[in-house]
């Protein structure tokens, strides 16, 4: 016996359906609307719930943390979705070189935690921020110091480079690859509004930094795993 589950607004519908015949159930709806409310059990009216939808971009403007309403083009959020784009792509490229039980992973999940402080201070541009916002995201410049300190790392063990390389070396190091192209085009978005001193010069100097950790692991990696790097040649 075949189900078919078909959702609407304020009721669900539970077709069963055999060679012979077909039965229609009608269940409790799956999100009941204003009017229905009254019919919650008990347990469900003591919990309240918070909602992942706020409404309030439905205009096409949404809030920087010091409550200023900007258009969502705006460089601002331009720059909070490339770093978030960013900061998926390292937990990407993480799972991967987590299935190949690499140690570094400390380290991109580190970066992560790091590119939220990243965000915090994108979104509180110093033409409207108070002290007190300044003071909840300033950012440091630690880790610049960390990543240079890991790219050192890394480099040591690594054949000098003396050709261009295409993004490669297996799953782990490709998705590295991808992880350090994201986190070119977050720098490019984030340099307008850290020239107008809107952000810290050191999240760019983080960014630019951070694309160069990404290569180098990357390369790091394909050794590691004993996979080849493919190597740029000219089309004939």
């Amino acid at each position: 016996m075949a189900s078919v589950i078909i959702k609407h607004i304020t009721s669900r519908c539970i077709l069963r359906a055999s060679e012979k015949y077909v039965r229609v159930y009608w269940t409790r709806p799956l999100c009941a609307s204003t009017h229905d409310r009254g019919h919650a059990t008990k347990q469900e009216r003591g919990r309240n719930v918070p909602k992942i939808y706020t409404k309030t971009g439905d205009k096409g403007f949404s809030s920087t943390f010091t409550g200023e309403r900007r258009p969502k083009e705006d460089g601002v959020f331009e720059a909070l979705g490339s770093t978030d784009e960013l900061s998926c792509a390292i937990g990407l490229a993480k799972e991967f070189c987590m299935d190949q039980g690499h140690a570094f992973t400390e380290e991109l999940e580190k970066i992560q935690c790091v590119l939220q402080d990243v965000g915090s201070n994108i979104a509180t541009p110093r033409s409207s921020a108070r002290q007190s916002h300044i003071k909840k995201t300033m950012f440091s410049g630690q880790p610049i110091s960390d990543l240079e300190c890991w790219i050192d790392k890394y480099t040591e063990e690594l054949p000098p480079l003396t050709n261009f390389i295409l993004p490669s070396g297996g799953k782990s190091s490709a998705a590295l690859h991808m992880a350090r192209s994201v986190c070119r085009r977050a720098e490019r978005s984030v340099a307008p509004i850290v020239r107008s001193g809107e952000v810290d010069t050191e999240v760019a100097q983080f960014l630019n930094r951070l694309s160069d950790y990404l290569f180098t692991v990357a390369r790091y990696v394909a050794m590691k795993e004993g996979n080849k790097e493919t190597i740029y040649r000219r089309p004939e």
